[in-house]
């Protein structure tokens, strides 16, 4: 099985530009191309999937065991010719060991190569290889692609590379191109006018100047053995209909999350807050993405119909999953950074507003307070929160620790809703889906939803 990793020596170094350009060019090449991204992120997924056509998926070490992330990476690129998986921040960047790149590429044994930012640098650049090749033993390294590296200074880059032991797998040179960035990170795919036509030249570039040949070569490797998580199925009657909000709003969505619903027998039908007056008929399950609803607020608060259509199925008890941007959007209010106020659901009693910094940032364990939609008591759950925006109500169902000791409460949980801003991840414990499945068709059979199977 071919895989490679495009590591980088930290968080803006060019790791997105260089890896979307390697599946442009390996996609143009006519080759069936699977991806990756390392760690929680839900942006640069989206633009794998525009180049590659397919979902991108996440493999994540904080929130998977050793197994499961094996599973994921075997499951999802069973009939690629070739699987590229971005990492994340630094290569060796992580919690306790966990989250890393450099965990991910130990774990599923993928050889890595790093991207380095050379702008401004010349012979700085050895001590930087030498560094994260000799940091942390073992490591996958095999060499390293060095971004806006100017053309005078290959043959001594090459030189340096001889001298290490490492592969020269090729450069990036100066150009104009850049992803866009706010302050949850890179602008979304669907916001660039003209990807299409970046996309295409980053294909020409990489084949120019990025040696293809030689990484195809070193990501050949046997897979490790691994055991596939045990998933509790039940036949249902009727597959319950799970409305999932997807648009520009919301769209923050694993693709694991969606592919283990349905592998426990759902139905996924997408809707928008957007755009559309009500809820996919018969649905049985809501869950309400994470996204920019600030950048929509006036859009989503003059959508009256399918505010009353949400606010009516949650007072019916329907099983609901909102995280972050579906979480605020469940608020009475939105006070956005200029004071400008819009009203939203108002499932949550609150307001949910700006503020200048990072809020709570990063990995966290949530501990359940009570038996809720998604666990029992006392459960933990690995979870990740990445937002400026907070709230005057928070919730305190749920106690959320940070590995250095920090905590705090959050998230509004009951028998029928899991309401905050910590994202979920399904892989993280399958119960969490199995239980939010389950009910999901008891509230059908209940309310009499999904009376004929639409599978076909």
């Amino acid at each position: 099985m071919k895989r490679i990793m495009i590591a980088g020596t930290h968080s803006g170094c060019g790791k997105t530009t260089i890896t979307c350009a390697i599946l442009a060019a390996l996609k143009a090449r006519k080759l069936n191309v699977a991806a990756f991204k390392c760690g929680p992120d839900y942006i640069d997924p989206m633009f794998h999937q525009k180049v590659i056509g397919v979902d991108s998926h996440n493999l994540d070490s904080f929130f998977c065991d050793d197994e499961t992330l094996k599973y994921l990476m075997h499951e999802n690129s069973i009939n690629a010719d070739i699987s590229v998986v971005e990492g994340v921040m630094g290569f060796y960047d992580g919690v306790n060991g966990r989250g890393s790149a450099h965990s991910v590429s130990m774990i599923t044994e993928t050889p890595a190569v790093v991207a380095i930012d050379c702008k401004g640098a010349s012979e700085s650049i050895g001590a930087v290889m030498k560094g994260f090749l000799s940091y942390k033993q073992p490591n996958m390294i095999k060499g390293f692609i060095f971004n806006r590296l100017p053309e005078r200074l290959v043959p001594r880059i090459k030189e340096m590379c001889r001298e290490l032991g490492t592969t020269f797998f090729g450069y990036m040179p100066t150009n104009s191109f850049t992803f866009e960035s706010r302050n949850l990170g890179l602008v979304t795919a669907d916001e660039i006018g003209d990807l299409k036509d970046k996309l295409a030249e980053l294909s020409t570039l990489a084949e120019e100047h990025i040696f293809l040949d030689e990484l195809i070569e070193v990501s050949e490797a046997s897979f490790p053995i691994f055991r596939e998580p045990k998933l509790h199925i039940v036949e249902y009657n009727n597959r319950p209909i799970i409305a999932v909000a997807k648009d520009a709003a919301f769209c923050f969505v694993y693709s694991d999350n969606i592919a283990l619903l349905e592998k426990l027998g759902c139905r996924i039908e997408y809707f928008s807050p957007l755009k559309d007056k009500k809820l996919p008929d018969d649905c049985c399950g809501l869950i309400l993405s994470g996204g920019y609803p600030e950048l929509y607020a006036e859009k989503l608060s003059q959508n009256n119909e399918m505010l009353q259509a949400v606010r009516s199925a949650i007072n019916s008890g329907i099983p609901t999953i909102a995280e972050c941007g579906g979480f605020m959007y469940l608020h009475e209010n939105i006070i956005l950074a200029d004071d400008e106020i819009f009203g939203f659901v108002g499932a949550v009693k609150g307001d949910v507003y700006s503020t200048k910094k990072l809020q709570r940032f990063g990995y966290v364990t949530l501990e359940a307070k009570k038996d809720c939609l998604v666990c029992v008591e006392s459960d933990k759950i690995a979870a990740h929160e990445f937002h400026y925006w907070d709230s005057t109500n928070c919730g305190s169902d749920f106690i959320a620790r940070k590995s250095d000791g920090r905590n705090w409460e959050c998230v509004h949980a009951n028998k029928s809703t899991y309401a905050g801003f910590p994202h979920l991840y399904f892989y993280a414990d399958v119960r969490i889906a199995e239980r939010f499945v389950a009910a999901c068709a008891e509230y059908g059979e209940k309310h009499g939803q999904n009376k004929q199977d639409r599978s076909h």
